[in-house]
């Protein structure tokens, strides 16, 4: 099973987009530093994120959402999941 996820960081006020096959490692990898892009945006959360059962289909899913139409439909969903948090 394999993954895509959005962290988010308060500090840099920015979204990171990523695919994994363990989205807990990832966390820790992202909030250790050891990945240059979100270095300065420690910590990282967890807002979103889809399974999916190949590798091919959750990097398609990642691409799409790092796209202009992509970036519309994820503000929504993330949208609908902070809100329903609250």
């Amino acid at each position: 099973m394999y993954f895509i996820y959005v962290l988010y960081s308060k500090v840099a006020n920015r979204f990171y987009t990523g695919y994994t096959k363990n989205i807990d490692k990832r966390l820790k990898h992202h909030n250790l530093g050891l990945n240059r892009w979100s270095r300065r945006g420690i910590p990282w959360e967890l807002v979103y994120s889809e399974d999916y059962k190949t590798k091919k289909e959750a990097l398609r899913r990642e691409r799409f959402l790092k796209t202009g139409k992509g970036r519309e439909e994820l503000s929504a969903r993330i949208a609908k999941v902070v809100t329903a948090r609250v």
